[in-house]
């Protein structure tokens, strides 16, 4: 399809969810934009950037822009399971609110047991009459791991003592676009740790319908906005990966963008945490870093209004964003070069595994291991 075409297609799109009605006694979003301070260019500017993001040209700037000053349009449902409330806690709580999570602040949002006044059996009909109301128009979020089986009812809700699991499946049954937010939801994260007494389970394996996954502990607020802009913009899924993950936003490995790679071609590593190489910013793979397993953008969006990453702050990656994370990616402050055969098959291989196959990743683990000692001996010689 030609760009022509796209942007066509885009703007019939968005002119259909311009007849829809806004949210009711609140400000635009353009409009609360201006009184936190933003200016248009300012606005423009970061959907530009937001484009060039999902992967579109800058041509698409305006439309983009279009669809964020349209997202009240959109009713979404967020469903809290069993999770630390941390993905709604890092785009909503911010002492300077960004663009992406004012946009959030001011979009359809029809229930959120964090934000919303509601309790007990109150809050159980407005979530039973927004799925109602807005019956296959909806976005549903999901965020926690989901208790299933003998024990799904060590997740109850409300005062009637309904599983989780049964809030989900029901919310999933009439949503128009479903999304796991964050790595409990996505993969079950520290929840479904070993031995997962609880039976903890990611969205995908409850429900039958297509979950979008945006893993994270937590994810970047660009990556859980920028998925509903892009179903904004095109009604549809966008390419994902095969454990169905944006590609715009897990596409690349933490190790191909990370500001320490050119110490690692260097063979320049810290040894241990508070030498030297510690703090001259040297790469951080041999106190544990798992960059070079992990897909994800950190390095790339960062966090704390874009501020910083785990990286930058002097700690290696957790791999936290993979599944099953927690047992595959541990210890995390050593090396994975010396368990590579053990634990390369429970990590996010897509993008090799997509086009190669995943023996090529024990090959490619087994190469960066091996690069990391040939670098640092020819280091420590000079």
């Amino acid at each position: 399809m030609s760009n022509h075409d796209l942007l066509s297609r885009i703007n019939d799109r968005l002119d259909q969810l311009s007849k829809l009605p806004a949210v009711k006694d609140k400000l635009t979003i353009t409009k609360a934009l201006e009184k936190k301070g933003f200016s248009r260019r300012e606005f423009m500017k970061w959907a530009g950037s937001m484009s060039a993001l999902l992967a579109l040209p800058a041509t698409f700037t305006p439309v983009v822009a279009r669809a964020a000053e349209l997202s009240d349009r959109l009713p979404v449902i967020w469903l809290h399971m069993a999770e630390c409330t941390g993905c709604s806690e890092s785009l909503l709580r911010t002492d300077t609110p960004t663009i992406d999570s004012l946009i959030f602040d001011h979009i359809s949002l029809e229930y959120h047991e964090t934000l919303m006044a509601a309790s007990g059996w109150q809050a159980e009909h407005n979530l039973e009459d927004a799925i109602q109301k807005h019956k296959g128009k909806y976005v549903l979020l999901v965020e926690g791991g989901i208790p299933t089986g003998a024990t799904e009812h060590y997740l109850t809700i409300g005062p009637h003592g309904v599983s989780g699991k049964e809030h989900a499946i029901k919310a999933s049954q009439n949503a128009a676009a479903i999304f796991a937010i964050g790595t409990c939801s996505s993969f079950g994260g520290v929840q479904a740790a070993h031995p997962n007494p609880s039976n903890c389970v990611g969205l995908s394996k409850v429900t039958d319908k297509p979950v979008i996954n945006v893993p994270g502990c937590p994810p970047s607020e660009k990556n859980i906005v920028g998925t509903l802009l892009h179903f904004i913009l095109f009604g549809t899924l966008p390419a994902l990966d095969v454990f169905n993950r944006p590609k715009w936003a897990y596409g690349l490995r933490i190790h191909d963008l990370c500001e320490r790679r050119g110490r690692f071609d260097a063979g320049e590593f810290v040894q241990n945490f508070g030498d030297e190489g510690a703090k001259n910013g040297y790469c951080l793979y041999k106190v544990g870093c798992k960059g070079p397993y992990t897909f994800n953008n950190c390095s790339k969006e960062r966090f704390n209004s874009h501020t910083s990453w785990p990286v930058q702050a002097g700690h290696g990656c957790i791999g936290c964003s993979e599944p099953n994370f927690w047992d595959t990616m541990g210890p995390f402050e050593e090396p994975m070069g010396d368990r590579l055969y053990d634990t390369v098959f429970g990590l996010g291989a897509d993008s090799i595994s997509d086009k190669i196959g995943i023996g090529v990743l024990t090959l490619a683990g087994i190469g960066i291991a091996t690069h990391a000692a040939i670098a640092a001996s020819k280091k420590n010689e000079e």
